[in-house]
């Protein structure tokens, strides 16, 4: 969703993507490498074909130099993404995705798409889950109450999406339901 620049007062969707790089996803190394020590840890060692746990970031590296093959979450596929889409738009609430699925999945399909079955029906149903998605928070927004708002299994990059208009519409709506301060009753009557 774009937005205004005087909306803009969260996170970005790259600097979102990039703490999301952290997590860990697996990888076939097509090289070894000993154990190599990071600012957020240590990783390794790397011996084809085991597979190894490493994070994100450092998984698109190596696939970049092509040193490795990312094995895909298990709920980056059709099959999944597929029942999710039909939760979306079968039910009123949101069907339970990972946090981080959207930036995971964008970093993913940019850098292994070769790794992944059928990448262009994952771009296509991770669009339409995100789609409807967006029409559920937009709903939402519009049944706003100044008391509670439930939106349960939001992920971050939606979160981050309607933080801005949420803020200032709990506070337009503090304001016009707040009671009246004592002194304010008095000067009435």
């Amino acid at each position: 969703m774009a937005l205004p620049p005087s909306l803009r007062t969260s996170i970005t969707p790259p600097e979102l993507e990039l703490v999301a790089a952290e997590q860990l996803v697996e990888i076939v190394p097509l090289v070894s490498m000993e154990r190599t020590a990071f600012i957020s840890g240590a990783y390794g060692p790397l011996r084809p074909p085991t597979k190894c746990k490493v994070p994100l970031w450092m998984a698109s590296n190596l696939k970049l130099k092509k040193k490795c093959h990312i094995v895909p979450p298990p709920w980056l596929n059709v099959d999944f993404l597929q029942e999710r889409l039909i939760q979306e738009t079968s039910g009123s609430s949101f069907s339970e995705m990972p946090f981080r699925f959207t930036e995971v999945a964008k970093i993913v399909l940019d850098v292994a798409p070769d790794d992944l079955q059928n990448p262009d029906r994952i771009r296509g149903l991770l669009k339409d889950i995100r789609e409807a998605r967006q029409a559920k928070s937009r709903e939402g927004l519009a049944k706003l109450d100044h008391n509670e708002l439930m939106l349960p299994n939001l992920c971050a990059m939606e979160i981050n999406e309607i933080r801005p208009f949420f803020v200032r519409g709990m506070a337009v709506l503090t304001q016009l339901t707040r009671e009246p301060a004592q002194g304010d009753v008095m000067d009435q009557t």
